[in-house]
């Protein structure tokens, strides 16, 4: 991160005051280690750094302002919403009415009885299977 004074890390000096006012603040503790380690804060950590900071008296309000002007400039992460749930297959209505016509007078034959269970089973119809269908159709004209 460029910083216009490389010195001065408001950041650090509010986690450090925060840390020295509630020593037991396990919150506080982890935020200053990940800070030292990692180099960085979340939008969500600086945001609760800031809401500790602001009920101390200690720290002076020019601090908290360059903090929250931090947060600001951090973008807003949003997740997504659920998709709308729209089934993944539609089934072909016009070659399930050709099956069964075609099985309303050859309830036996083995071709369109399997083209039926890959119906049913939401199984994509292939062109070939689709135009066999026609053409048994055809046959019973």
């Amino acid at each position: 991160m460029n910083r216009l004074k490389p010195g001065v890390d408001i950041v650090l000096d509010i986690l450090n005051s925060v840390a020295a006012a509630q020593p037991l603040s396990s919150f506080a503790q982890s935020l200053l280690l990940q800070y030292q380690e990692r180099g960085g804060l979340s939008k969500k950590q600086l945001e609760g750094l800031y809401n500790k900071a602001a009920k101390l008296k200690n720290i002076p309000p020019n601090k908290l302002a360059t903090l929250e002007a931090i947060i600001l400039k951090r973008p807003n992460r949003y997740k997504s919403g659920l998709p709308a749930a729209e089934p993944l297959y539609k089934k072909d209505e016009a070659a399930g009415q050709l099956i069964e016509r075609i099985l309303a007078q050859y309830p036996e034959h083995k071709r369109v009885l399997f083209l039926k269970s890959k119906y049913e089973n939401n199984e994509v119809l292939s062109s070939a299977e689709i135009s066999d269908l026609q053409k048994f159709a055809k046959l019973l004209k």
